[in-house]
């Protein structure tokens, strides 16, 4: 859906994109990381033709990236842009205008919406009179509402208490089951892996990592277990198979934190631990996008 070839963008004499490069498939949910000031926002700027590139190529489905495009994408930005002393319904109806929707159309699609985040009464309100969370479910609706194949959501759970995110989630999940590509872009780990097929890490300007979010997390994988089992403790002062990175002795288990020794695999692990006692939990430790995410930045910096 969208291809981003070698894009690179400086301000004054800061260079805020160096050279970055991503390939975002059509229906996927793909996450754009990276810590403040890495140039992910420079990039979705870029994107929705805000500000242009010095640098590189954009691909719209197949298309060079041109002013016609934006009609098919839908950007909440972390900045919210709504105006305070306007109503909301009159607002959103103008907004969705911009967009190219009719008013009849805006109107029966507003009702839908308002109905759907619980937002019947707020028609006549002003975006002052609202909570910051409140104003995130307006410009929420304001960005979908003209259905967009493209959808950009930078930090989109920012303002919101966890029932209203997990609405949001929610929705999130039905607009990509519906056929909209979404580029997603937080800090927020845990979102990353409950909703992300695909993700890009950017730091310092420069794409540092990017691929599919289980592909990655198998990547770094280094042969970490968790084990828990009733029985000897004492048989794990000199193990064969393993070594012990945490123990946890509890009332009637043993809860076991270890890394394989080579040669051995799981099944010398398991054999081993089976002589002394009798296992009731075997799990293998996955790094989390917030582990890997750490690293990389990290080994980046250093």
């Amino acid at each position: 859906m969208l291809s981003i070839q070698h894009i690179v963008k400086e301000y004054s004499q800061h260079k805020a994109l160096d050279n970055v490069s991503i390939e975002i498939e059509k229906g996927e949910i793909f996450g754009l990381l990276g810590p403040n000031g890495a140039g992910k926002t420079s990039l979705i700027r870029i994107i929705n033709q805000i500000t242009a590139s010095d640098e590189g190529i954009i691909l719209f489905n197949g298309e060079k990236l041109q002013q016609k495009h934006i009609a098919q994408i839908g950007y909440l930005p972390e900045e919210r842009g709504l105006y305070k002393k306007m109503e909301i319904g009159e607002q959103v109806l103008y907004l969705a205008q911009l967009k190219g929707m009719k008013k009849t159309e805006t109107l029966k699609k507003l009702k839908y919406w308002f109905e759907k985040m619980e937002m019947e009464n707020w028609w006549n309100k002003k975006v002052e009179d609202l909570s910051k969370g409140m104003q995130q479910k307006v410009q929420f609706v304001a960005t979908v509402i003209h259905e967009p194949e493209l959808i950009i959501l930078d930090e989109p759970f920012s303002g919101f208490d966890p029932v209203n995110a997990e609405t949001i989630k929610n929705e999130i999940l039905e607009l990509n089951k519906n056929g909209s590509t979404i580029i997603f872009s937080t800090h927020r780990m845990e979102s990353v892996e409950q909703l992300c097929h695909s993700i890009a890490l950017i730091h310092k300007a420069k794409k540092i990592l990017d691929g599919k979010v289980q592909d990655i997390r198998n990547a770094y994988k280094d042969n970490s277990y968790k084990v828990i089992y009733s029985g000897a403790v004492d048989i794990l002062i000199q193990p064969k198979t393993f070594t012990i990175s945490q123990m946890v002795n509890k009332e009637n288990t043993v809860e076991l934190y270890t890394k394989l020794s080579a040669p051995y695999n799981t099944t010398n692990l398991l054999t081993e631990l089976m002589q002394y006692g009798q296992i009731q939990h075997f799990e293998e430790l996955i790094p989390s996008m917030n582990d890997i995410f750490i690293q990389k930045v990290k080994q980046t910096n250093s």
